[in-house]
């Protein structure tokens, strides 16, 4: 047996995360940005403009170079990919996995979301009646 911390040292072992700006930098360049957070936590915090929103239950599938669910934006295996989830966990192992499916560049924000906005980044507002707020006091 090993602990949820070892399997994601796993998943991170020699895989370079890139930071928010970093990551705004490699989507400019053509870097696809995948948010795998679930609807309810979108509304709750809000969202990266442009992120392409994929639930992580159906990531493999819509990523998977030559897979008959393949969505369109997904072009193959040499296609840079940065997941985001909330914190940069969930992400870790979903870019993991996605590795593993022949996305050699798939990495993830470290950090996630919640690094992402507390940079400064553009975000998109919560949902009425959500407010998001962080630990160090930082809100989208």
């Amino acid at each position: 047996m090993v602990s949820v911390d070892e399997l994601l040292a796993r998943a991170r072992a020699g895989v370079r995360r890139p930071g928010p700006h970093e990551t705004r930098q490699a989507v400019a360049g053509g870097a696809l940005l995948v948010d795998i957070r679930p609807a309810a936590q979108r509304a709750e915090e809000g969202g990266i403009p442009g992120a392409l929103i994929i639930e992580r239950n159906v990531l493999e599938w819509r990523l998977e170079p030559g897979g008959a669910y393949r969505i369109p934006e997904a072009t193959g295996p040499d296609q840079a990919v940065i997941v985001v989830c909330s914190e940069g966990y969930a992400s870790s192992f979903a870019a993991a996995t996605l590795r593993e499916l022949g996305l050699h560049r798939a990495t993830d924000l470290d950090g996630g979301f919640r690094a992402w906005a507390a940079a400064g980044l553009p975000t998109t507002r919560p949902a009425p009646g959500h407010a998001a707020e962080f630990p160090d006091g930082a809100s989208t």
